[in-house]
Parts: structure tokens; C-alpha cells; sequence
């Protein structure tokens, strides 16, 4: 979990970190398929409070010594970070139409999801994995890869490191590789107050202030998520020439990612939601079958979430932003891949076909939502999906990237679809309440600008990897820089050069 800002500490504990990786242990729901249904049917209350089935790779970063850091300050963030973002406030609007790129091509029902081969898609382009640049750590201002740098997550003693090793040190001794990617990006744009850096170390100190500490899952996943498929992957790691002309500096591609995920993180930029958003505490829940009766607390219908994928995925071929409150790893996180079987939900049987497994409404015997379906549903289909999404990796000096290096977690749903007399998806039920809060998405095309390019175009010039700055960029970028943003026509020439 990460954020950009927060109101206020609340206080954590370790209750689902032994869990996170055991889909068998009484935290997560049984991973087989059948166990789970009986498991279900008998105890719909207890089975509906577990969490879904993981799977996390080993390698995936998980720095997160509070594992629950809980939903409410999650919440408050959320809604904070849209409104930094410029985006839109969610909407109790849960039409697939507002999310999905598919246009005249969106699908609506499981016949021709069936017949167009879309029970299983990937996307052509992975988006990329990053780290999800910790507050504690300076943000993009952490030395990363400095072999002195102790890498902790004490803000105060991370930025003392800094001040007590200037950048004038590593320069006169030929180490700027190990400078931090803002710190590069002010002697690249020759900021001679280096106002990005400075930023960077601002975002920690009202908390350490406050707190006596920052926590450790602050930080920008909120950026990185959508500038993960918005933005091209940097390929390789390249040498540019710093605004005096003659400082050279290499740009790996983690200093570039986290100047992508930085700006993206910080510009005003539109969004496409889907979803529904909750302050209830503890809402309240059906006594029989655990759901949460409140509409407003239901979040994505699963109708929506099914449509949603497959649209967006398996048609469109284009990412989209998961936010989910399963757990603490999962918030802010780009699909990549998802699959699907079905199942009659009265036999429990699977299917690869929704014909085979789908049953009349009435013939439902053992429905435990009976009171909630659709007047103008007509038959329910059970559905198992498995979503493959990025995860976060730490930043490194690897001079290349590509594919094989982003990390993939899946995480499984169950839940029903209802249909009406033509086939069409009107809804469905959860078969538990840990599942996706909303999806959004930038439009696609979106390009995020800081304020200055924004505001000020006139002033941008082309920015080409091969020379320096020129004097209009140097002039501009410390303004766009002091709200913690680099200038998108710089970024965008140093992903140019990498493909080179």
C-alpha cells in the first residue's frame, strides 16, 4: 500500500501479514475450487470475510513492516490523492462504459466473450514494474543504489545522510551514477537549488514532524500505476550531458521510471472510474450470508468488474488501475492478464462454457443472495477469475529493461453473474467482500504536463537527449520542480534516447 499524503497516522498492527501468502490458512479462502463452494454454502457469513487466494512471486517487493495500515486512512488518502491528481470524485455511476476504451466494440455478453476466445487475454505490452518511491526514504530524492547509503526507513537520519554528503562531493570524485534520480534531474535542467530534491524531502517532514516518523508505505504507487502503461518503458540506460555542458550523467531506467511515476503522480491529469466508495467503518452486513447490505458499500459489481476486465483487457489491449482493500500490497496496481472458468453455482460443476454451467434463476435452490437479485434476472452463471497485475520491484542500476523483469502477483475472485432473457450481464454477487473498491483509468491518449507546460507552453522548447537543455527549459523547469514535478518534455526525451 501507498500513499501520497495523509491526514493522520492510525495505529497498525501484523494481522494479515503471516497471511498474505497462504491461500490455505483460515485467513484466505481454500484455494480448490469445490472446497471453497462447500466451505461457502455451509458458512457464507465466515467464508465471506476471508481473503481471496494469492499468489505472490518471492521477489516481489513487499517493504511494508505494518502490513495493516488500515482501510480508514487508506480512505482518506484515496480521496486526497484524486483530488491532487485533478481527477474527478468517484461516482456512484457502476456502468462499464465509463471505463473501458472498447467503444462500439464493447461486449455485453458471456456468448460472444465465449465465442470471440476472450475466457483468457494478456496484454501485448506489459506495463512496467517499479518501486513505489517510499516517503520515508526522500521519495525520488533516496541515494538507491549509493553503497554508503544505509537504506533505512528513518526519514530523519536518511535525510542527514544527504545533507551530510553533498552533491558537490560525488561530482569532484566522478560518483554521480550513485546521485539520486532528482538529483540528477536538477543538474540535468541546471537547477542550481536543486528545487526537485528539496521537494522531494519536503513531502516527509510534516509527518516526521507530527509523528516522530514516516510511514513506510507512503509513497507514489498512485503515480506509478497508470504511468506504468501511459508511458513507454525506458529500454536501456543512457549518458546525457548535464546543463553546464560537460557533467555527464547516466539515467538508468529507474531513475527515469521514477521520474515518470513522479510526474504522473503529481499532474492534473483526467480519469475514467468505475466503482463505488465507502466511509462506513464497519458497514453493515447481511446476518445470514455475510453481505454487505449497504449499495453504497458495495463497490464494483461484479458485473461491472467481469465486463470491465474483459473489455478493457481482452478487446481494448490496454491496462487499467485496480484499487482494492484485500489486503495492504494490492492498492494501486496496473492489470495485466486475467482467465476465467465458470461453474453452476448449484452443482458446483465447471465449465469452460457459460451454456454448460449456467441455470434458470428459480433452479438456484442453495442461492444465499436470493433476496438481492435483479427482478429482470434470469438465469446466474458462476464465475473463477484469476487477475494477473504488476507489483512493485525495487529500483536498481540495471542498465536494461524489458518484460522479463516486471513482476506479475494473481489474485483470485469468485463470484456470480445474473443475466437477463437475452444473455445480457445486469449484475451479480460477490462471493466475498474482499474485492476491488474501483477501477480507473487516464483516458487513453492522456499526457501528463507539469503546471508550468500546463500553463506557460510558450515557454517549452523541444528537449533532445543528444544536447542539453535549452535556456527556456532551464528557466522554466525550477518552477514546475518546487510542486514536485519535472517537466514532461524533459522525461519524454530521455525515454527517446533509451530507444536508441
Amino acid at each position: 500500500m501507498c500513499a501520497w499524503r495523509t491526514v493522520k497516522t492510525v495505529a497498525v498492527s501484523s494481522l494479515l501479514l503471516s497471511g498474505l501468502a497462504n491461500a490455505g490458512s483460515k485467513t484466505h479462502q481454500d484455494a480448490d475450487l469445490s472446497e471453497f463452494l462447500n466451505n461457502f454454502h455451509q458458512n457464507p457469513a465466515e467464508v465471506m470475510e476471508q481473503l481471496p487466494v494469492k499468489d505472490i512471486p518471492a521477489q516481489v517487493n513487499m517493504p511494508f513492516q505494518n502490513a495493516n495500515s488500515a482501510v480508514q486512512a487508506k480512505d482518506e488518502t484515496r480521496q486526497q490523492m484524486i483530488q491532487l491528481a485533478g481527477r474527478a470524485g468517484i461516482r456512484s455511476s457502476d456502468l462499464t462504459e465509463n471505463l473501458v476504451d472498447a467503444g462500439v466494440k464493447h461486449i455485453k455478453t458471456l456468448a460472444t466473450m465465449d465465442k470471440k476466445g476472450l475466457q483468457s487475454a494478456k496484454l501485448s505490452v506489459s506495463p512496467w514494474s517499479d518501486d513505489y518511491w517510499a516517503i520515508a526514504k526522500g521519495v525520488l530524492g533516496a541515494r538507491y543504489e549509493d553503497p554508503n547509503n544505509k537504506k533505512s526507513f528513518d526519514w530523519s537520519a536518511n535525510q542527514d545522510y544527504v545533507l551530510e554528503n553533498p552533491v558537490t562531493t560525488y561530482l569532484a570524485e566522478g560518483l554521480q551514477d550513485f546521485l539520486s534520480p532528482s538529483e540528477k534531474y536538477d543538474l540535468l535542467v541546471g537547477d542550481k537549488d536543486f528545487s526537485l530534491t528539496k521537494a522531494m524531502w519536503a513531502e516527509g517532514k510534516p509527518y516526521y514532524d507530527q509523528y516522530g516518523k514516516v510511514e513506510t508505505w507512503m509513497g507514489i504507487c498512485h503515480g506509478w500505476a497508470p504511468a506504468a502503461y501511459m508511458l513507454d518503458r525506458p529500454e536501456k540506460a543512457i549518458k546525457v550531458k548535464a546543463a553546464d555542458g560537460e557533467t555527464e550523467l547516466t539515467f538508468f531506467p529507474s531513475d527515469i521510471k521514477a521520474l515518470g511515476s513522479l510526474l504522473w503522480a503529481k499532474a492534473s491529469t483526467p480519469s475514467k472510474f468505475v466503482g463505488g466508495r465507502c466511509n462506513d467503518k464497519d458497514p453493515e452486513r447481511d446476518q445470514e450470508s455475510g453481505r454487505i447490505i449497504s449499495e453504497k458499500c458495495f463497490d464494483t459489481n461484479p458485473g461491472t468488474w467481469h465486463k470491465s476486465v474483459v473489455n478493457q483487457i481482452g478487446v481494448s489491449d490496454r491496462s487499467f488501475v485496480m484499487d482494492a482493500t484485500f489486503d495492504y500490497e494490492v492498492w494501486n496496481q496496473p492489470v495485466y492478464e486475467y482467465s476465467y472458468k465458470y461453474f453452476n453455482v448449484e452443482s458446483f460443476d465447471t465449465s469452460e462454457s457459460y451454456e454448460e454451467a449456467q441455470i434458470k434463476i428459480e433452479d438456484y435452490k442453495k442461492d444465499k443472495f436470493k433476496k438481492y437479485r435483479s427482478e429482470k434476472a434470469k438465469f446466474i452463471v458462476g464465475v473463477e477469475m484469476t487477475v494477473g497485475y504488476i507489483a512493485e520491484t525495487q529500483p536498481n542500476h540495471r542498465t536494461f529493461d524489458n518484460a522479463d523483469y516486471d513482476y506479475v502477483s494473481r489474485v483470485t475472485y469468485r463470484y456470480d453473474l445474473e443475466l437477463d432473457e437475452k444473455g445480457s450481464i445486469i449484475g451479480g454477487e460477490w462471493y466475498s467482500n474482499k474485492h476491488p473498491d474501483f477501477l480507473w483509468t487516464p483516458p487513453k491518449g492522456t499526457r501528463a504536463e507539469s503546471w508550468v507546460e500546463t500553463q506557460y507552453p510558450q515557454y517549452i522548447t523541444d528537449y533532445d537527449a543528444n544536447g542539453v537543455v535549452s535556456e527556456q527549459l532551464k528557466y522554466v523547469a525550477p518552477y514546475a520542480s518546487k510542486s514536485g514535478q519535472p517537466l514532461a518534455e524533459v522525461l519524454e526525451g530521455l525515454i527517446e534516447k533509451t530507444k536508441e
